[in-house]
């Protein structure tokens, strides 16, 4: 797998930001956080970041689910250090969105997480709607010029 683009391991390149403390039990037998751990941190932050864009699918009548997800492990986490998870929109199809993030310690990034997202309805897949779109543009990766 390939590491992460460099500006991706910055906090600027993202517009929302969320703190998560660190358990005891999600330490693993080498000291680290485990990475099931991170990445259940992660799925907290972007449920948390998706209720930053304002909107909640059930009011619309329908469900958005997860169809991938991939992780990048840049560093070792540690106990009892919070997390700080920063999120972004890196990408906007026509039926699906990538939210982007990334999860700091002591502001160095450890782990990145891209999650794509499908809007679903009784008759399958739906379209995002335009003010959901809207919303999902305000908050694009910020990208380096």
């Amino acid at each position: 797998m390939a590491k992460p683009e460099s500006w991706r391991l910055s906090p600027e390149a993202y517009s929302f930001i969320t703190s998560m403390d660190t358990r005891f039990q999600d330490i693993d037998t080498m000291g680290h956080i485990n990475n099931v751990a991170i990445s259940g941190i992660f799925e907290t932050a972007r449920i948390r970041f998706h209720h930053h864009l304002g909107r909640h699918p059930q009011e619309q009548g329908v469900r958005w689910l997860v169809a991938a997800v991939s992780l990048n492990f840049v560093e070792e986490s540690h106990f009892p250090y919070p997390f700080e998870v920063h999120c972004g929109i890196g990408h906007i199809g026509r039926t699906s969105w990538t939210v982007s993030s990334a999860a700091f310690q002591k502001g160095v990034c450890v782990a990145t997480c891209d999650t794509t997202v499908v809007t679903h309805g009784s008759e399958g897949r739906r379209v995002i709607d335009a003010s959901l779109r809207e919303a999902m543009e305000r908050n694009f990766l910020r990208k380096p010029a």
